[in-house]
C-alpha cells in the first residue's frame, strides 16, 4: 500500500461531526511529516469516500488552499456536521478524533 493510500484509509475512519490534525493521521500511518498527508488529501479523487474536510492543523485552523473549493467550503462542511468555530479556527472544545 502507498504512503498516499495509507492516508486515504486512514482519513477515511473519521467520523461525521469529528475533525483530527494532519499530524495525529501522520503519526497514524507512521509517516514524519504531517505535510506529506497535506499533499495526499490535495491529491484525493475521492472526497466523498475520504473526507479530507476533517483534516485540519495544529492549532483548529483550515486548510488555506483547501482543495476542493477554499477553505470557506471546508469551513461550510464542517459546519453542517456540527463542527463550531471561534474565527477561523475549530473550537477548542469541538470533537477531536483520535487513532487510539
Amino acid at each position: 500500500m502507498s504512503t498516499f493510500e495509507a492516508v486515504y484509509r486512514a482519513v477515511a475512519k473519521i467520523p461525521i461531526g469529528y475533525v483530527t490534525t494532519y499530524g495525529d493521521v501522520a503519526r497514524f500511518v507512521g509517516i514524519r511529516n504531517p505535510r506529506v498527508v497535506g499533499y495526499a488529501l490535495h491529491s484525493n479523487k475521492t472526497p466523498n469516500t475520504v473526507p479530507c474536510h476533517r483534516v485540519v492543523n495544529r492549532d483548529g485552523k483550515l486548510a488555506p488552499g483547501y482543495a476542493f473549493g477554499g477553505p470557506g467550503v471546508q469551513k461550510q462542511l464542517l459546519e453542517q456536521e456540527g463542527i463550531e468555530f471561534e474565527g477561523s479556527k475549530v473550537k477548542i472544545d469541538s470533537q477531536l478524533f483520535s487513532f487510539t
